[in-house]
């Protein structure tokens, strides 16, 4: 028998005599006639549904059973379904309690509630979903940079780089056994890394366009619907760009081509968050001929900061020039504009760190950085354009006493310097802005604490 997985199966085009699927049951229905099984196997939210004589059932052919059912594939008489198995043998391969087991047939769990079961959550139809838009939303990541001439670099996960202040740190320590004392792995303070910037950075003096996708960590101690404490970035950093436009418009076009590749890949998926999940979400805000990105939707910090002074609500932090702009200023900012996609750049030269370039605008000192602002969620990217300049480098490393750490990074505009930037979208939040996920820990494989490793 030719083996065939359930998507391959649903979308056949013709009959076949003899036919092998593996997966789970999803349903059990037995009459006096007939027997209906609908099975899965993770490659697609339907199911496929089995006809067998009801000779063949089983004690423990229950819901969540894994099965091989050996058959025939047929057209379906239904007008929902295009194929479907009369089997020959049912065998079960791996018995379910149903009794213990805590997603029940035919029920809609909420997501707090499967939550709870870190390991058995990915037999949930919407976290089955939701992976499977990861992985084609991966695929589509990695798609974009390649199709437009990007080297994927892996950069380090440990690192003594803390990215200048880009959150609390994860710190790598090795305590020997019988022992008390912890000491430093590499003879240095060593991280997990919050950000693989500087890292391209490096890379980007050898090549004109390099991309990064991998893990990053921050350690705040919160359990907040807004706090992951792993969380995967992507980073990209174009050399010969002097211009904060162009890093924007690679941004707008990563969204939009990575929101196109995963409506095309996983409608149904999308379907069901955007039904059962979040019904306000309006997928065409975000891509196709409708997406709201345009020119009219870039604002400056200055400006925005006198939106926000302006706005007849109170807001919980005061906005003031000078100052980050919260969460809360971020969102209403978004409403200010339409429920659109915001760029809001130039920020206030003391609040960034020392790589973004000075523009040279006092008495409103700015540095050429761009935040990315989405409905429901706030800031999505973060990025700017790097100091190539060594002189005002050195300067400002200088006032902030970080030569000496930072001195081979003052190596790189040394030899062969060139105008260059880039930026950084958080993955998960771009999940949960095209899903309308409410809470970051749904759009993760494994929520527990926040953390994938802490089952």
């Amino acid at each position: 028998a030719v083996r065939l997985r359930v998507r391959e199966a649903l979308g056949a085009r013709e009959t076949a005599e003899a036919v092998r699927v593996q997966g789970w049951v999803r349903s059990v229905r037995s009459q006096k006639e007939v027997l209906f099984l609908h099975i899965n196997d993770g490659s697609s939210l339907e199911s496929l549904q089995v006809v067998a004589d009801p000779s063949l059932e089983k004690r423990d052919l229950t819901f969540g059973s894994a099965v091989e059912v050996q058959g025939k594939l047929v057209k379906s008489p239904h007008r929902m379904q295009n194929m479907e198995l009369q089997a020959e043998t049912i065998r079960v391969v791996g018995p379910c309690d149903i009794w213990s087991f805590p997603l029940k047939m035919k029920e809609r769990h909420p997501l707090e509630y499967v939550r709870q079961f870190p390991h058995l959550r990915c037999r949930n139809n919407t976290l089955g979903a939701l992976l499977r838009i990861r992985s084609e939303a991966t695929a589509g990541i990695h798609s974009f940079f390649q199709d437009n001439g990007y080297v994927h670099i892996h950069t380090p996960v440990i690192t003594a780089n803390d990215c200048e202040g880009a959150g609390e740190l994860f710190q790598v320590e090795v305590k020997a056994k019988d022992s008390v004392e912890k000491t430093h792995f590499f003879n240095v303070p060593a991280f997990l890394t919050v950000s693989g910037q500087l890292h391209l950075e490096v890379m980007a003096g050898a090549f004109t366009h390099v991309f990064t996708f991998g893990p990053t960590f921050r350690a705040e101690n919160s359990q907040s619907r807004r706090h992951l404490a792993e969380f995967y970035m992507v980073e990209a950093e174009l050399s010969f760009t002097e211009n904060l436009q162009d890093i924007m418009q690679v941004m707008e076009d990563l969204f939009k081509t990575v929101t196109s590749t995963v409506l095309s890949k996983c409608p149904r998926d999308v379907e069901l968050f955007h039904k059962y999940i979040a019904p306000a979400q309006k997928v065409m805000h975000v891509t196709g001929k409708n997406c709201y990105f345009s020119s009219s939707c870039r604002i400056s910090y200055s400006e925005a900061v006198e939106i926000l002074k302006q706005a007849p609500q109170t807001f919980t932090f005061k906005p003031e020039w000078g100052c980050d702009l919260q969460t809360e200023h971020e969102k209403y900012l978004v409403k200010h504009c339409g429920e659109v996609p915001v760029f809001v750049v130039n920020y206030p030269y003391d609040l960034k760190p020392f790589y973004m370039r000075d523009n040279e605008d006092g008495p409103q000192h700015t540095v050429a950085a761009v935040d990315l602002l989405v409905p429901g969620i706030g800031e999505l990217c973060g990025g700017s354009l790097r100091e190539e300049r060594l002189p005002f480098l050195e300067s400002r490393l200088q006032r902030l006493g970080l030569t000496d750490t930072y001195q081979w990074y003052l190596d790189l505009r040394k030899f062969g310097s060139v105008p260059h930037g880039g930026f950084g979208m958080g993955f998960e939040r771009y999940l949960q802005y095209i899903l309308g996920v409410d809470n970051i820990k749904d759009v993760i494989p494994f929520p527990r604490f926040s953390h994938s490793c802490l089952l």
